[in-house]
């Protein structure tokens, strides 16, 4: 065995030390809020019996819910303006992965991380994996970059990859996205996403059918490149970084390229990439209806693609999402393979860490909403079109606090009650500090 192999399993051996002493932590801080916690907990449980539901079936489903976080947003983000990195921030892939696994001991929600490349190529894939086995961690998906120009690349994406005019630059993204393959191939992953920058700004500049053609036909060879047991998820957005128009950019292109590429091609929906006053409930709920929605990107926007936590804008429209979703992944006639679920935001005013457990919960907490709709009397009351009735019961629902059901299924998997409080009683952030360094700043952004 090489000398890096030995000492990333020293490290691993150290990382689980350290966990053992978070997780005492953990069960010490659990003991300290344990009465005010029953106390919520034992309210929101009757109240949930009263209506017949379960409690701990909803725990259980919980439990077993999983957000990947991405590489790149373990960093502080920022804007085309500036970036304001607060220090501590993981300065190799090594020291994400410890980070994800922080955030997994926490909230035992996070158990996979979604790669960026080429941002975090995998230079020692066994050495990884060891590291990742000793966190309880997968790679949930291997995320392609052809919307930047990378140092010592051929050519320029400039005005385009894989739509290209030149069969030369659609080559060279082609092989990119087949290099990411084989990365996620070395780390046991079985997803490929593909977001695009491609468009064009000005009238004219850009022939939309061929455009379309172009695209359709790279990714086409891409998904050839596929194993048979993997997934494409192909992203959409309307606008940015092109304004004029987009090469896809919305769900109806997005599906048609599945269509034309093949049956393991799905739609990937982020929250953020839609026009003000989307409805974005209708359109997971036809994609599930077609088996054709492969996975969500979470975040929240006031205007655009603001990439903000999730659920801190529009958290009405958030639970409504989560409806659609439980309501087609509870009914046995949609046919629609499981869903990836991963966070997607910025976290440039924010400490990173913090923002991703803050979404977690607050994901949770809607999904749990979402969980207790009653399905018989929501199609009742459509079905007799009695409109002010079926608002009132998502309207009940909303009003619910779920967090004290989060809580209580965090405890019983192990994590904290509070992640957030944990997090901050116990310096995390000022730890990573005094390890990384102050001026330490997250590689990839």
């Amino acid at each position: 065995m090489s000398s890096v192999f030995h000492q990333h399993t020293e490290d691993a051996r150290i990382i689980k030390i350290n966990m053992m002493d978070i997780n005492n932590e953990i069960q010490e801080f659990n003991h300290q809020n344990r009465a005010s916690h029953e106390f919520q907990f034992q309210y929101i449980a009757e109240l949930l019996s009263r209506k017949g539901i379960d409690v701990q079936v909803i725990i259980e489903k919980i439990k077993a819910f999983q957000i990947a976080i991405p590489s790149w947003a373990l960093g502080t983000g920022g804007t085309r303006f500036g970036r304001f990195p607060r220090g501590g921030e993981p300065r190799s892939l090594e020291e994400k992965i410890e980070d994800v696994g922080l955030l997994h001991q926490l909230n035992r929600a996070s158990d996979s991380i979604s790669l960026h490349i080429p941002w975090d190529i995998p230079r020692d894939p066994a050495a990884l994996k060891s590291q990742l086995s000793a966190h309880g961690l997968t790679i949930d998906s291997v995320n392609s970059n052809t919307f930047q120009d990378q140092p010592n690349q051929s050519l320029s994406y400039k005005f385009g990859s894989l739509c290209h005019t030149d069969v030369a630059v659609r080559q060279q993204a082609i092989d990119h996205n087949i290099a990411c393959i084989e990365h996620g191939k070395a780390l046991d992953s079985k997803v490929l996403t593909v977001w695009l920058a491609d468009g064009s700004n000005f009238p004219g500049q850009q022939h939309f059918r061929q455009a379309w053609q172009r695209t359709a036909d790279s990714l086409a060879e891409i998904y050839q490149a596929m194993p048979d047991d993997w997934t494409m998820l192909i992203e959409y957005k309307p606008y940015e970084p092109n304004f004029y128009s987009m090469v896809i950019p919305d769900w109806g292109t997005s599906y048609s390229l599945c269509q034309h590429v093949g049956p393991n091609a799905q739609v990937l929906v982020d929250l953020g990439h839609h026009l003000p006053n989307t409805n974005i409930e209708q359109i997971v709920a036809r994609l599930m209806h077609f088996g054709r929605l492969g996975g969500f990107h979470f975040n929240g926007s006031m205007y655009g693609d603001d990439d903000l936590t999730t659920a801190s804008i529009k958290p009405y429209q958030f639970f409504l999402i989560f409806n659609e979703l439980v309501d087609a992944m509870t009914d046995p006639r949609v046919k629609n393979p499981s869903l990836a679920w991963m966070i997607d935001a910025s976290h440039n005013v924010k400490d990173p860490l913090e923002d991703l457990l803050q979404s977690v919960q607050n994901i949770l907490s809607t999904y749990a909403k979402a969980l207790l709709v009653d399905r018989a009397l929501l199609s009742e009351a459509q079905e007799n079109n009695d409109v002010l009735a079926a608002e009132e019961l998502l309207r009940d629902i909303f009003a619910t606090d779920t967090r004290a059901i989060v809580a209580e299924a965090a405890r019983q998997a192990g994590g904290a009650m509070e992640p957030i409080g944990l997090y901050r009683s116990l310096g995390i952030r000022e730890k990573l500090i005094e390890k990384r360094g102050a001026k330490s700043m997250a590689t990839g952004l």
